[in-house]
């Protein structure tokens, strides 16, 4: 034991003390035993909850590596949404703008179960998700800031990252309208026989729109290997959820279609629950995971947060919930790093994020030209024509 004790502590020095400027993109999850590192199991913070299947074991077998990943990635994540809220109210950030912190845990579990070949797609609290998929830094704050070197080309804005390349089909600005086009992916998959699965995001706000069961029906009746994935943070747009939904149990929601309810806040729960859940759904097709999780901003940055919740719940939350906090006891506990290394690490994070953010403003806005792309097939000669269809004013390549 003391062995590998000792051997846990060289490989988390050895990560700790990188320069991380070199790191990006540094949201890559790690082998489950790279380099013959110590295996470690660690039981989940609740026991998981089925509807009409049998839960997978709340032991779920980590390494040093991977913990330490997780402090980083969810660290970056944590500090790039704070500086978002920043740049929003200095105005750098327009239009609307959805925050991600607290729900961390979720994308990095997610990214820690499945390869960039399996596809996700979620609503417009995306940022951190397409970091976990390998955006950058840089991608993220050009696009918020609506600049040329942004993911989406400056067009998109918050609500709107994407990333084709490595599975991200975007963030999705119509709630729950990213939940048919999930399925519609699951069904290329299936069609294909690639032997991937398509995870579908939504909240709980979006959980009682109608063409979520429709997709679901038809996903159900084909097998589709599709995971529906409820982010549920307890409150939609200034409404808890018990006002908006008579059963709140989402995971249950399938009716004929198994469902888990998983703690959000723990990533090695989230990691458990993703890897359990695409292993049924190539082999029976769909299922619903319940993610109970919980965000510190408002729904969006012009909603304060606090009208409908009190600041002692917040607070609560953080202090006992917290998904970055139980990584750093386990880090701890376990004797992988210490309290101060891990503080040093978290300054690194600071400078790396506030780094990304003087080089995103440097990148020019778009080209107005830019408003024509990407929405005509080239080549056709379309015209645009002014309001009274006499003048044409341009016509498109």
């Amino acid at each position: 034991m003391a062995a590998a004790a000792a051997a846990a502590r060289r490989v988390s020095c050895s990560l700790l003390r990188r320069d991380h400027r070199h790191l990006l993109p540094l949201l890559r999850p790690f082998a489950s035993s790279a380099g013959g590192q110590p295996q470690l199991t660690v039981e989940t913070s609740v026991p998981f909850t089925g509807h009409k299947i049998d839960p997978p074991s709340r032991s779920v077998d980590t390494n040093p590596s991977e913990l330490l990943s997780f402090f980083r990635e969810m660290s970056l994540m944590r500090r790039m949404e704070i500086a978002a809220d920043s740049l929003y109210k200095s105005k750098l950030i327009r239009g609307f703008c959805h925050l991600y912190d607290g729900q961390e845990a979720v994308a990095i579990g997610l990214e820690a179960s499945i390869t960039k070949k399996d596809a996700i797609i979620t609503a417009y609290r995306d940022h951190c998700i397409y970091l976990a998929r390998g955006g950058s830094l840089v991608e993220s704050f050009a696009e918020l800031m609506g600049r040329r070197a942004g993911c989406s080309k400056g067009k998109g804005g918050s609500m709107h990252f994407y990333k084709k390349e490595s599975g991200f089909f975007g963030g999705h600005g119509i709630v729950g309208a990213q939940v048919p086009l999930g399925c519609g992916l699951a069904f290329a998959q299936r069609y294909l026989k690639e032997g991937t699965v398509t995870f579908a995001l939504y909240g709980d706000g979006a959980a009682n729109q109608g063409q979520l069961f429709e997709a679901l029906n038809i996903s159900a009746l084909w097998d589709l290997p599709v995971i529906l994935v409820c982010e549920n943070n307890h409150y939609g747009m200034g409404t808890a959820e018990w006002r908006a939904a008579k059963s709140p149990a989402y995971y249950k929601r399938g009716d004929y279609v198994p469902g888990l309810k998983v703690d959000g806040m723990d990533v090695l729960a989230v990691k458990q629950a993703c890897k359990f859940a695409k292993e049924y759904a190539l082999q029976n097709g769909p299922i619903i995971l319940e993610m109970d999780t919980y965000r510190y901003h408002g729904h969006s940055m012009s909603d304060p947060g606090s009208t409908y919740r009190t600041r002692d719940e917040i607070t609560g939350v953080r202090q006992e919930r917290d998904p970055i906090e139980r990584v750093r006891k386990l880090i701890v506990s376990y004797e992988l790093a210490t309290a101060s290394e891990l503080k040093d690490f978290e300054k690194e994070v600071r400078k790396e994020v506030d780094e990304a953010i003087a080089q995103a403003k440097e990148s020019p806005m778009p080209d107005p030209s830019e408003l024509f792309t990407n929405v005509y097939v080239k080549g056709f000669g379309v015209e645009a024509f002014g309001a009274d269809r006499k003048e044409v004013k341009a016509v498109l390549p």
